[in-house]
């Protein structure tokens, strides 16, 4: 990836000092990384008493962990992934096993698989790299304290559960569901049936937010799930459904740790097997034949149909979580999209296109071009397209500029207004170092990355 983040953006090597960019204020001299064998000790001398260094301890530590599960898993190359796909195949409890085959978690952010609040027995426990089958908790609610479109019903996350129940003693304990695989996400669970995936409130920081569900994402599902159905129906790319959701009402207002989503689950022929992007082990093990018309295969059903979606009125945040691919007797068939949180919806280009806007709430409403772009690129194309590219360079052959150039190509065959500013513009990565060093952690920074489209466009 052309590009290296530090905490105030791209390292400069050699400077004496970082500034950080909320605060202007300079932490210490900058020390030589080389001579810091502990990420976490890196911290404390870059910035004496930040709450990041616990944060990275915790994720060196959970990470340590994953990777002495794995064991030798982690050396066993292609071959194991492969045998991993042709299980899967057909396979309703596929998916949740595969993603729980992702040993490191998020390719970029300096607190990837941080598990803030949980003890090492809860890592063990509930975490997707450990492999585990759990059962979450039914909890019933009065129904005059409900929030939602179904029953008054919370599905809760069993580690949440308990906490719940102590603090509040009117929550009735209804039993656990079936047998379920943790994501890759953690709080979302596949139901080893095949049945629709849960979405929980869990208040456990991980990378960089506490994953709860907001009052926002309850209302917000069902409706963002019609509007894409619509917009999507003549793409090879489709929105999983969100089809129910809820929350515990307290003093009034829906708590967002005491709430839920549920959405639908893949649906898979006996050729098909369903892989997200972001296992890019995996997608670089699918690869057969010449990498390039591959990836070229790819690009045409991911990349153009993300830029024509843009163009209607939505912008995916499609990172390498949220995206999946289905592959069809090896090959790449459509893109599967779920978690509506993080898109951004135009009113304007919406109307444009002769839909009326739905009803959505929170940071969701965005007509700024930069803005809907900015949502798209950063995960597609600086995250998304920049990993895999690099995953296939280094175990396939391929050469990166033909790889780049497919991804180009697709945008242009988009053909929207959008294009020249995708194939230009910078490429913006949050700055997700600085961001946990901001006032606002939750704030969105950005860094400007060279765009390798640009050789193309």
């Amino acid at each position: 990836m052309p590009g290296h983040l530090g905490a105030a953006g791209p390292d400069r090597a050699g400077d004496e000092a970082v500034a950080d960019p909320t605060t202007h204020a300079h932490p210490r001299a900058h020390p030589n990384p080389a001579a810091v064998a502990d990420p976490g000790d890196l911290v404390r001398a870059l910035w004496p008493g930040a709450a990041l260094a616990a944060e990275i301890d915790n994720s060196v530590a959970n990470l340590a962990l994953a990777r002495a599960a794995a064991g030798m898993a982690l050396h066993r190359g292609a071959t194991g992934e492969r045998r991993a796909l042709a299980a899967a195949t057909g396979d309703p409890d596929g998916l949740g096993r595969l993603e729980q085959l992702v040993v490191d978690g998020h390719p970029l952010h300096p607190c990837c698989r941080t598990r803030g609040g949980m003890t090492v027995a809860d890592v063990l426990a509930y975490a997707p790299e450990h492999r585990p089958v759990i059962r979450l908790r039914r909890l019933r609610v009065p129904p005059d304290r409900w929030y939602g479109d179904g029953p008054p019903v919370l599905y809760a996350h069993p580690w949440q559960a308990a906490r719940l129940r102590d603090a509040y003693p009117w929550i009735a304990d209804d039993g656990p569901t079936g047998a379920a695989r943790p994501l890759m996400s953690l709080r979302t669970v596949a139901p080893v049936d095949g049945g629709d995936h849960v979405k929980t409130a869990v208040d456990v920081q991980m990378t960089s937010a506490v994953r709860t569900v907001s009052p926002a994402a309850v209302h917000n599902g069902p409706r963002l799930s019609r509007l894409l159905g619509k917009l999507t129906a003549d793409l090879p790319l489709a929105v999983l459904p969100e089809v129910a959701a809820g929350a515990v009402l307290i003093d009034g207002a829906p708590r967002r740790s005491m709430a839920h989503l549920v959405r639908r689950a893949p649906r898979v022929a006996r050729d098909e097997v369903v892989v997200p992007l972001g296992a890019d082990r995996l997608v670089a093990a699918a690869v057969t034949g010449d990498p390039h018309a591959w990836f070229g295969e790819l690009a045409g059903i991911l990349w153009a149909p993300l830029v024509t979606l843009l163009h209607r009125g939505v912008a995916l945040e499609a990172h390498g979580q949220n995206t999946l691919l289905v592959l069809r007797a090896g090959r790449p068939s459509r893109i599967l999209y779920r978690d509506l949180g993080g898109l951004r919806v135009s009113a304007r280009r919406l109307r444009a296109a002769g839909i009326d806007p739905p009803d959505v709430r929170g940071d969701l409403p965005s007509d700024d071009p930069a803005a809907l772009r900015t949502k798209l690129a950063a995960a597609a194309l600086a995250t998304v397209a920049a990993q895999l590219i690099t995953t296939l360079t280094r175990t396939n052959g391929a050469d990166p500029g033909r790889l780049w150039a497919s991804v180009a190509g697709a945008i242009r065959a988009a053909g929207t207004p959008d294009t020249a500013a995708l194939l230009t513009d910078p490429l913006p990565l949050k700055a997700t170092t600085a961001m946990r060093l901001a006032a606002d952690p939750l704030a969105d920074l950005w860094t400007p990355l060279a765009n390798p489209l640009a050789a193309y466009a």
